[in-house]
């Protein structure tokens, strides 16, 4: 594949393509995961980070968050899944790649990401899909929930908590495609932390 090509062909469409570190957050069944992987596809040296995969590294001991909210060691765990995939993000920065990052960063989860990448440019892409998108996503696949009881929790947490920083992206109508070009061709103006 000729990347060069690639790029300029990204440019002349209005999509920009310079190295960065992206995080992509948004809730369970929102497209993270899928966006996250296709927008790293778009970089000559693109590298994709899935938070939860990470915090699947821990292989015994590890506690996943009950609803209304994380507390105790499972909020540590989160925590430590933030920082330890921000310090991978640097990483892999400093190698000459593009990175994506894919988690739910509301709130303190966040804070955790904007205080401990240190690599510049860092852009915040939240994708906002409606809570019908959502929950009709969720239905679709086979044996897994991923919206109930979270999804409607952290859309509003979102919502409330993050409405003015970074892009926000409604996905609820667009393709995978469609989402990554709309990145590409909003998140240097809109999406830059500084």
């Amino acid at each position: 594949m000729n990347f060069a090509a690639l790029s300029a062909c990204a440019t002349l469409r209005g999509l920009r393509t310079e190295r960065a570190i992206f995080l992509i957050s948004t809730t369970q069944g929102a497209g993270k995961s899928t966006v996250g992987r296709a927008l790293a596809e778009r970089f000559a040296r693109g590298v994709y980070i899935e938070a939860d995969l990470v915090q699947r590294m821990i292989v015994s001991g590890g506690v996943w968050p009950d609803p209304p909210e994380p507390k105790g060691e499972a909020l540590r765990q989160l925590r430590q899944r933030a920082l330890r995939s921000a310090m991978l993000a640097d990483s892999f920065f400093e190698a000459g790649f593009t990175v994506v990052i894919d988690d739910i960063a509301i709130g303190d989860q966040f804070d955790i990401y904007r205080n401990g990448i240190r690599s510049r440019p860092f852009l915040l892409v939240n994708l906002v899909p409606s809570l019908e998108v959502q929950e009709r996503r969720n239905k679709e696949r086979p044996n897994k929930n991923v919206f109930h009881p979270w999804g409607p929790i952290l859309d509003r947490a979102m919502r409330e908590s993050m409405c003015d920083v970074g892009m926000w992206l409604d996905n609820s109508a667009l393709s995978v495609t469609e989402t990554v070009d709309e990145i590409l061709r909003r998140a240097w103006a809109e999406a830059l932390l500084s």
